[in-house]
C-alpha cells in the first residue's frame, strides 16, 4: 500500500494525526507543519528526543525583550510565581487542544509589551491580541496573577508582587517558549514540555504564594522549569 499523503512511496508507519498509514519521508516533512501531531505519537516523541533548545542567536532580539534583565536571583525569589504562570499556560492549552506554541508565544509577547509599557510609563494599555485563542491564554495568566496577589494578601497582609516582577516573569517564560518550541507552524513542543513539568494534571494551583498548600512534588516543579 502507498502513503496516504504523497500516494507515491510505500507506507511504513501509522499516523494518528490522519488515522492512516504514511511513509517516513512525509512523516518527517509534514510533522507539525500540516499535521496536528498528538503528543502520544511515538514518532513525534522520538523526534523530541533529538531536538535541542534553540539558541538565542536564532531569534530576533526584539522578540526576546533583551532589554529586560531577568537575573538568576529573581528566578529563585519568584519560583512560585514562575510555577503558577507556567501552570496557567498549561491550563489554557488543556482547555483548548487546538492551541499551539505560536498562540502561547503571541499571547506572552503581547503581555510583555503591555507590562513593559506599564512599568516604563505608568500607562495601562493592553497590546491587542489577534485571536480568541490568544485572549484565552492571556485570561488564564491574568487570573493566576490575581490569585497570586490574593494569596499573598491573605498570608502576609499585603502583596509584594510588583508590575516589574510580572514583566520579568513573563519575559522569562517567553524566552523559554522560544527556546523550547520546534518552530514548526503547528508545534506543541513547548506545551509538551510544560506537561512534563506538571504530570498531575488534576491538581490545581490556587495559591502559588502559599507554600503550605503545595506538596513536596509540586515544590520541585520550578527547578525543573528553570533547567
Amino acid at each position: 500500500m502507498v502513503c496516504a499523503i504523497c500516494e507515491i512511496r510505500k507506507e511504513k508507519r501509522f499516523c494518528p494525526a490522519i488515522h492512516g498509514r504514511i511513509c517516513p519521508q512525509c512523516c518527517g516533512k509534514q510533522r507539525e507543519v500540516t499535521l496536528d501531531c498528538p503528543m502520544e505519537c511515538p514518532y513525534l516523541q522520538q523526534a523530541r528526543e533529538h531536538e535541542k533548545p534553540r539558541p538565542a542567536e536564532h531569534f530576533d532580539a526584539a522578540s526576546l525583550f533583551l532589554q529586560v534583565e531577568v537575573a538568576d536571583q529573581f528566578t529563585y525569589e519568584r519560583e512560585h510565581l514562575l510555577m503558577g504562570l507556567s501552570y496557567a499556560l498549561l491550563k489554557a492549552a488543556h482547555a483548548d487542544r487546538t492551541l499551539s506554541d505560536r498562540d502561547l508565544i503571541a499571547a506572552l509577547s503581547a503581555m510583555c509589551t503591555s507590562y513593559e509599557r506599564l512599568v516604563n510609563t505608568g500607562l495601562h494599555y493592553e497590546q491587542p491580541l489577534t485571536s480568541s485563542a490568544q485572549h484565552a491564554v492571556a485570561a488564564h495568566v491574568e487570573q493566576m496573577m490575581k490569585q497570586y496577589r490574593e494569596a499573598e494578601q491573605k498570608r502576609l497582609g499585603y502583596s509584594t508582587l510588583k508590575d516589574s516582577d510580572v514583566l520579568k516573569a513573563l519575559v522569562f517564560l517567553l524566552r523559554l517558549a522560544h527556546g523550547r518550541t520546534s518552530g514548526r507552524p503547528k508545534s506543541r513542543a513547548f506545551i509538551d514540555f510544560l506537561s512534563k513539568q506538571f504530570p498531575e494534571q488534576e491538581s490545581t494551583i490556587v495559591s502559588p504564594a502559599d507554600s503550605g498548600i503545595l506538596d513536596a512534588s509540586a515544590r520541585t516543579v520550578p527547578s525543573r522549569i528553570l533547567s
